[in-house]
């Protein structure tokens, strides 16, 4: 995430938006940028993306109050939140990735240099998944925790899917926003010594599925829906009434869905030996407060699977549609109403 420069308003921001613009068009192209460094001259695109967002800080810095969706709320606190601020919010979001690191790396110089002049990095966090082609097939990812981790997203294919994750129908101040998506972005450490003391049983309970195949507990394989009304041999229920698949379940909650697109982190160790590490949980959804944070309030609340987890940063970004072609940029329409 990046912040505006003192001085830096609308004018600033705007061109800093082209830059931006100009640069990923190249390099995810696999072509060099202007006043391109070199670092990854002969690796080509990698499949990379470069995603632009606004926080809710950077309408008042530029002059855009009246611009600001209603649906870029700020973030409620939630019951065990321990947020460092430093590591939160932001003016600027730039989301990078990339098959290879080093193309990650090269595109996010080339960015940070750009920015030069009108915002300054505010907090950077490092990701990863599993590298394409390690597995014999496409799988879900696994988390930190051994545990398959977004069986249960919406699917593209489904018919509400679109009204779900992407604005549609934006009129007015709103208008940039159409096609658009909000993003929420949370850094949640795992207790991962924690975590690793329980028999593999008493993790599936907590999670709700088993953990070798992500089948839920209720039978089936990975990509069977969960049965939240099935019961075990002793009459009690195979899916516990505080496992994290079923408080998260959008039936139980008037349907509330997100795209949960996130990666794991492994900063180091602590200063009290335990892992710094576990997800950069990133989510995206058409209105937040219909999807992220209905659910997260509930997670709060009676998710067994809060006791192995620490929230420490927390943000939510606006995130317009791309560029429609070399000429424009992103953000166009918001900083040239």
């Amino acid at each position: 995430a990046f912040d505006l420069v003192p001085d830096a308003g609308r004018p600033e921001a705007a061109a800093l938006m082209r830059r931006w613009s100009r640069a990923a068009e190249a390099m995810t192209a696999g072509r060099p940028p202007e006043g391109d460094n070199q670092i990854a001259l002969d690796a080509g695109p990698c499949s990379l993306t470069v995603t632009f967002g606004f926080g809710r800080t950077f309408f008042g810095k530029t002059g855009l109050e009246d611009r600001m969706p209603e649906a870029l709320v700020e973030m409620p606190p939630f019951p065990g939140d321990d947020l460092d601020r430093s590591r939160s919010d932001g003016d600027l979001w730039v989301q990078i990735g990339a098959d290879d690191p080093l193309v990650a790396v090269h595109a996010l110089r080339v960015l940070q240099r750009a920015a030069s002049g009108a915002a300054a990095v505010r907090w950077q966090m490092n990701g990863l998944n599993r590298a394409r082609g390690a597995t014999e097939r496409p799988r879900t990812p696994r988390n930190l925790m051994g545990q398959i981790d977004g069986t249960a997203n919406p699917d593209p294919s489904d018919p509400d899917f679109d009204a779900k994750i992407f604005v549609g129908g934006a009129t007015g101040g709103e208008a940039w926003m159409d096609g658009g998506s909000y993003a929420v972005v949370r850094r949640i450490r795992m207790l991962l010594d924690n975590w690793e003391r329980l028999p593999v049983d008493r993790q599936e309970r907590v999670i709700g599925r088993r953990k070798d195949t992500g089948a839920p507990l209720s039978g089936g394989t990975e990509t069977t829906p969960a049965d939240l009304t099935a019961t075990g041999p002793d009459g009690t229920l195979a899916i516990p009434g505080d496992a994290h698949i079923r408080v998260a379940a959008p039936p139980l909650d008037a349907g509330a869905a997100m795209l949960r697109r996130s990666f794991s982190y492994h900063d180091g160790h602590r200063d009290d030996g335990a892992p710094d590490a576990g997800l950069l949980f990133v989510a995206w959804q058409a209105v937040p407060t219909d999807g992220f944070i209905k659910v997260q309030r509930k997670l709060a609340g009676g998710d067994s699977l809060s006791r192995f987890l620490r929230h420490e940063s927390s943000a939510m970004f606006a995130v317009p549609g791309g560029a429609r072609d070399p000429d424009d940029y992103v953000g166009r329409a918001l900083l040239e109403p």
